[in-house]
């Protein structure tokens, strides 16, 4: 199947471009193909017999061919963006009102046997001036995601520690506004019997006591500093050099647990559980005394530092700078040992080629090695199932004709833009 052919699938996603359904099957379409055809010249079917005699044509002739091909498929999918994105925005929307639809049945099936009190009615009146606030700003952010856009890094995934910090900033704009409508009666003369606000003292010192709130207080802060600290460890390793970052297709509920590649991370997994164990703890304790801000232990405040501070020890140790280790001539079986010679295969071993989430096709032609004052793009082998070139560990690149003899030094540019460090060889005639 050719690049047209493949380009073809996408043709009633471009044409419905709106439509988010048109769009995901076009380009579900459109990844199939790819896979057949990467397939396909994997086991040596669909080469031209213009390239076919000589294997480094022959090789150069696919590795276009699917870069070309894998290109048409991420055009299709950055059509099809802005109609997932609203797919996106619509979904949150329906999560957050279904949570309000969700506390009204819980507090009609519960007030059966206790019956209907105040508390109830300004819980749900709160609970639909929050939805409706947050309606407001997913209308304001509809153009990246709703809800999801101050959830979603720089990397367009969503961020693990904004979520946590997301959570419990929403408990307590919660819990301040149904507060807040609760003491509202206390305030009017004719409830209290005087002309003064003086009935409101006691209720609103129990309701604010900063003894009680002191744990939740200390929560919030510690999963903002956990947010903020985590953003300024991976500034730190992009401009180190150490941590690669590649940009994601689009934001997706698994990157809340995993990495960069999709590999489930412990360190995240943990955090989200703990902060959402101790999160609904703390939303147990406002339900069962509605009349003051919930209280959090001290010592799930402490489970909590020790699981950000987990986190935190993860995001330190996250990533590896790309580093040659060695750059050997590559021989085929039958060939006899010799030195590095113009149009030879090298070889360059070492680690970091690849950062996580750079696994993509299209990533993988950004990867380039620089051979003195040459850049050589790094040709993609197809095997069944994925590319046997190149590799996070190795990589295999023709060396070009336009290299002159003698002490050459060697370079990998990765699809993050990170360069390593420079090896030299020596090339004979």
């Amino acid at each position: 199947m050719a690049v047209q052919e493949v380009r073809q699938y996408g043709e009633h996603a471009t044409a419905c471009a709106g439509c988010a359904h048109c769009g995901r099957t076009g380009h579900r379409r459109a990844v199939a193909a790819f896979l057949a055809r990467r397939d396909e010249l994997a086991a040596g079917h669909g080469v031209p017999a213009a390239v076919a005699h000589s294997p480094v044509a022959a090789r150069q002739w696919v590795s276009d061919e699917l870069a070309q091909s894998a290109r048409a498929v991420t055009a299709h999918g950055r059509e099809a963006g802005p109609a997932r994105l609203d797919l996106i925005r619509r979904g949150t929307l329906r999560t957050v009102w279904g949570a309000v639809l969700t506390l009204l049945l819980a507090q009609a099936l519960t007030a059966v046997e206790a019956g209907w009190t105040g508390a109830r009615t300004v819980g749900l009146c709160t609970a639909l001036a929050l939805a409706a606030l947050l309606s407001a700003a997913a209308h304001t952010h509809r153009a990246r995601g709703g809800l999801l856009a101050p959830l979603t890094g720089e990397d367009n995934r969503l961020s693990t520690t904004r979520t946590v910090a997301a959570s419990w900033l929403l408990l307590l704009s919660f819990s301040l506004l149904f507060l807040a409508v609760r003491l509202l009666p206390l305030r009017s003369p004719a409830e209290t019997g005087t002309g003064t606000g003086a009935a409101v003292t006691a209720p609103a010192a129990t309701a604010f006591d900063l003894a009680r709130a002191a744990g939740l207080l200390t929560a919030l802060a510690l999963v903002a500093a956990v947010t903020v600290t985590a953003r300024l460890v991976v500034t730190a390793g992009i401009a180190a050099g150490r941590l690669q970052k590649v940009r994601a297709d689009r934001p997706r509920a698994a990157d809340l647990l995993c990495d960069d590649s999709g590999r489930a991370c412990l360190a995240d997994v943990q955090y989200l559980l703990v902060s959402g164990a101790v999160l609904v703890l703390a939303a147990a304790g406002l339900a069962r005394d509605p009349d003051r801000l919930p209280g959090v232990p001290w010592s799930l405040v402490l489970l909590l530092g020790v699981s950000a501070a987990w986190h935190l020890a993860a995001k330190c140790a996250e990533g590896v700078r790309p580093t040659i280790h060695s750059v050997v001539r590559s021989r085929e079986a039958g060939d006899l040992d010799a030195p590095i010679r113009t149009g030879d295969d090298i070889e360059i071993r070492g680690r970091g080629f690849v950062p996580p989430g750079a696994g993509a096709p299209v990533p993988l032609t950004r990867l380039v090695v620089r051979i003195g004052p040459v850049h050589a793009h790094v040709p993609l082998v197809p095997v069944p199932g994925g590319f046997a070139n190149p590799t996070d560990t190795a990589l295999t690149v023709p060396l070009p004709a336009d290299v002159e003899p003698g002490r050459v030094e060697v370079s990998v540019v990765t699809a993050a833009g990170v360069e390593t460090n420079r090896v030299t060889i020596d090339v004979v005639d």
